[in-house]
């Protein structure tokens, strides 16, 4: 458990310390891929919001990578708890929460005999994943409504990118008269980049016969790689091309675990990098790797990621279940999915045994 809450703590600390690190030393390797600050940019950006309605997500519930090749490190809780991932977060009132694990264990526990079987697990696994699915299609109704300002149910490339610059502060009716007299837009290096990354996405989302048009369900794929299947090819290709460094389209387990910053200049930090890498160390070994032959394909890549796939879900109950079982009978009890909490919930509950079996 202490390395789970290394992790936890590195989740929400790392990004915050790498950014002070990079000001006080100025010593980023160029070449290195940056931290995950999206956590960072939905606190602090009072636009994110806006932002984000129109925006790919750079998390993806229920998906093991982030977009930029980190782990997910709410993974497990994300397919556990599904659309009760969030109250877990808010409520820390340890009670509450041993009550609602206790419900969520009667409802995965299908059979009713008192413990939880891998299979019973990787059912609830994927009614979870199919939870988030149903959330995102919710919120794609509500994003496509805001970037189809003329209500025919298409949006073209041109109308998306007025609204994005508009997110970002420019003006919108200015925008909108320049793009449509092809004129220059003027906008800043950072903004560019993220317009011409958006072009290449939208294009990819936009189903044969092309007509760079996006309907309701083309923008979903937009937004929400992970449940299109071409799309989801698109998204391994985008990781691929910044981890995969000798560009042969293939993953070393060198190439997967570079670390993210340059040369850490204490001990403190060291610890943290030696931490990121042997996670991810054991995620490609273990995990990743199907076939064990120390390289990682772009199908492999796509297997692992592929939020529907039910053998990804087999194999992820049964390392959920082999964190918590202590008896090692390969299924978990109550007292132990109760006394792991931390793991399967994020939240940590005290005097876990106590009066289990009244609760129940």
């Amino acid at each position: 458990m202490a390395n789970y809450r290394m992790n936890a703590w590195c989740r929400h600390v790392l990004p915050m310390f790498m950014a002070l690190f990079c000001i006080l030393h100025n010593t980023v390797d160029v070449n290195a891929r940056p931290a995950n600050m999206s956590s960072l940019k939905d606190k602090n950006n009072p636009n994110s919001k806006e932002e984000n309605e129109i925006l790919p997500p750079d998390h993806l519930n229920g998906v093991k990578l982030e977009m930029d090749g980190h782990i997910n490190k709410d993974f497990h809780q994300e397919v556990f708890l599904g659309k009760e991932f969030e109250e877990f977060e808010e409520d820390s009132e340890p009670r509450r929460n041993r009550k609602k694990l206790i419900d969520i264990f009667s409802k995965v526990d299908f059979n009713k005999d008192k413990s939880v079987s891998a299979k019973e697990m990787q059912r609830w696994i994927m009614e979870k994943t199919e939870e988030h699915f149903q959330e995102a299609v919710r919120e794609n109704k509500m994003s496509f409504h805001a970037v189809d300002p003329d209500g025919d149910g298409l949006v073209t490339w041109d109308e998306y990118r007025v609204k994005f610059l508009a997110s970002k502060g420019f003006n919108e009716k200015e925008m909108a008269e320049k793009i449509k007299h092809n004129e220059e837009l003027k906008v800043d290096e950072e903004t560019q980049e993220v317009l011409e990354s958006l072009k290449d996405r939208w294009f990819q989302a936009d189903n044969p016969p092309a007509d760079q048009l996006l309907n309701e369900e083309e923008f979903l794929s937009f937004l929400h790689p992970e449940h299109s299947r071409g799309m989801l090819k698109y998204m391994v290709k985008e990781i691929f091309r910044d981890l995969d460094q000798d560009g042969d389209k293939r993953l070393t387990l060198s190439e997967f675990i570079s670390l993210p910053m340059g040369t850490v200049e204490n001990q403190q930090a060291q610890d943290i990098d030696d931490d990121w890498v042997r996670e991810r160390k054991k995620e490609f070994e273990e995990v990743i790797d199907g076939d064990r032959d120390g390289i990682v394909t772009m199908e492999e890549l796509e297997e692992y990621m592929d939020p529907m796939n039910e053998y990804s879900a087999l194999n992820e109950a049964k390392q959920m279940i082999a964190v918590a079982d202590e008896n090692l009978n390969h299924n978990l009890e109550l007292e132990e999915i109760l006394k792991y909490s931390e793991y399967f919930t994020g939240s940590k509950l005290m005097d876990y045994a106590r009066n289990v079996h009244e609760e129940f």
